[in-house]
This record gives C-alpha cells, structure tokens and sequence, in this order.
C-alpha cells in the first residue's frame, strides 16, 4: 500500500519530526473526504458491548498517538473500532527535552521519554467539539509533571469534570514512566484514595449530565504477582469499569545491544508483547470475568492481536504497531479477531 513507499521518508527524519507532520497530513486529507479511498477495506464484523458501549470491532487506537485529540477524523478513517486520545493534562504542558523517542526498527520497538507533552484539557475538548466525531471516544487523563503526587487526585478530577460531557469513557494514566513518581499511583493506600475521590466526582457528574461515562484505568506491565492482586482487589472494590493492559515497560530485555537500546524511557512494540499478555493473563484469573480488559502492547500483527485475546482481554489497542506496519495492521488484526469461532469463545459481552 501506499505507506510501503512513504515509511522509508518517514523514517529517514527524527521520530517525533515524522510523527508530527503524519498526524498534521493525515488531518489535512481526512479533510478532503478522500482518505477513504486510498485505505484497505475494513472486514466485517458484529458489534460487542463493553463497558455498556457498542464497540463496532475489537481493534482500537491506543493513547499516545494523538495527544492533543488533532486528528480524530483521519484516524477513525483507518477503520479503528475506537480511538483513545490524550493522555492530556489541566494545564499545557511541553514535556521533557528532545530528543525523546527513539526507532529500534531491528525490534519493531520505540523508546519514549515524551512526559505527557500536551496543549491542555481545554485545547483538547475544542479539537473534540470541531470534530464532531459520533464513534467511540475514549479520552486519558493524568497530571502535570510539577503537580507533587500527594496532590495528583486534583488534577485527575479537573481533567474528568471537563472531558466528561465529551466522552464515551475517560482512562487514568497511572502508570507512564515518564512523569516522575507517577508510577506510585499504584500502589495499594495511593490507589484507594485516588479511585475513591474520582468514582465520587464520577456519580456526580453522571447526576448533572444525565449520562453515566465509564472508567479505565491504565497499568504498568511492570508488575508483580502481587502488585496485580493489589490492583486488582481496588479495581473491584471501587468498581472502575475496565482496565488497559498495558503502558509502556522499563524493562530493556532483548534490545540493550541496539543502538539506543538503553535509552531512558518506556519501550513499546514487539520486545514486550509477551510481558504485557502476561499481565493480561494474570488479571483474567484475579478478575474472573468481574470487568474487561482492553489489550495493549506489542500488536504487530494479526496473530498477535488474537493472543491478547486468548489471554482474556474484550478490546485490543495498537500504537507502536501502525508506525511499523501502517494502516494494513488495522484490517489484519479486525480480521483476526472477528472470525467466528474467536467472537463467540472469547468475545462474550461484558
């Protein structure tokens, strides 16, 4: 297809120089209402409902790609089953110092240490607004990097009052390794207290907009046994309607000898497929079919979008698969993930 012709350009620039101008020409020609004839055709597929929302197929777009929600309707033309946009702050925000992602391509991998850079909430939702967008909005959220971590919960409840009434869920970003202390969010006194103050403020927004908004939360594939159970048992007792499994990991097994191999940062792609299905894994059996998973993390291929469901997760997600593969992965993995046998074994509603 026509991205076979355009990757090697793209990855003749800097990562972030090739994203940007991606996402700005992908918005520039979904304006045009041509972009639909240069993409692969999207397979059937029956709808399944998660989280009490209509998903139109299995195979969405994870957080991260668009942060600034800048390119919605040049990514849902790709045949996405939902997008998740952000992750996005109160305040704006730059994040850290470039350079700040990094191609591994002998991995099909990145590296990134981007640091929630984002034009704030309020940009955000008026990029939604101009989009008009009628298809499964997910919206993440997570603090300012100079906001101290006792003080996070205020920033999660200022983002989730204004995304609110303009998505069909909200995601917590707790789990980046690129926010400093972020990642102790998760742990068990810390989780508590942040999910109670947000599904309080979430029964009050449902009340003064008539609309009940479901929530995710988002976790590390940096985890262990008993970490999960932790996460797990408040993911229940607060009644958080999903988890994404996983963001990116630390870990830098199988890539240290390539070249920015030991980059600072959370690797994303192939390298920690395994880990990310391992956590999805160990959440199905402490969740017991409780609430759904959403898959993330090393989806390069059709096959590999089937295993995370295997393993137990409702809806996969894919980033770092559509850099190296371009819009072809999406059509594969809906095809994968919506052939008979797989839609009624492991795609029962939930």
């Amino acid at each position: 297809m026509l991205y076979c012709l355009a990757r090697p350009l793209l990855f003749s620039l800097d990562p972030e120089t090739a994203h940007d101008l991606t996402i700005h020409g992908l918005a520039r020609v979904a304006r045009t209402g041509l972009l639909s004839f240069a993409l692969p055709t999207r397979p059937e597929c029956a709808p399944r409902t998660v989280m009490g929302l209509t998903f139109p197929n299995p195979v969405g777009l994870a957080a991260g790609l668009d942060k600034n929600g800048e390119c919605i309707k040049g990514l849902a033309a790709l045949g996405f089953g939902f997008l998740e946009i952000g992750t996005v702050t109160p305040r704006p925000q730059p994040g850290n110092p470039k350079p700040r992602m990094f191609r591994l391509p002998e991995a099909n991998a990145l590296i990134n240490r981007l640091g929630f850079n984002n034009h704030g909430v309020d940009q955000l939702i008026e990029n939604v607004q101009r989009a008009n967008y009628h298809g499964i909005l997910g919206i993440n959220i997570g603090k300012n990097f100079d906001t101290p971590i006792e003080h996070a919960a205020e920033d999660y409840l200022a983002c989730l009052r204004k995304v609110y009434p303009y998505a069909s869920y909200v995601t917590l970003n707790i789990s980046s390794p690129n926010t400093q202390n972020l990642r102790e969010l998760q742990g068990a006194d810390a989780l508590d207290a942040l999910l109670a103050q947000i599904k309080d403020e979430q029964a009050r927004l449902a009340d003064q907009h008539g609309k009940y908004v479901p929530l995710a939360l988002k976790i590390a594939p940096d985890l262990d046994d008993a970490q999960i159970q932790i996460i797990s048992e408040r993911l229940l007792r607060h009644k958080i309607d999903a988890v994404i499994a996983t963001n990116t990991t630390l870990a830098r097994d199988g890539v240290t000898h390539l070249p920015h191999g030991n980059e600072a940062g959370g690797l994303s792609g192939a390298p920690m497929k395994e880990k990310s299905t391992a956590v999805i894994r160990a959440l199905h059996e402490k969740l017991a079919g409780a609430l759904p998973i959403i898959g993330v993390g090393g989806i390069l291929n059709g096959s590999d979008a089937r295993e995370k469901i295997e393993a137990g997760a409702q809806l996969v997600q894919i980033y770092t698969g559509l850099i190296y593969r371009g819009p072809d992965l999406v059509p594969e993995a809906i095809q994968a993930l919506c052939a008979p046998s797989l839609t009624e074994t492991h795609m029962e509603s939930v």
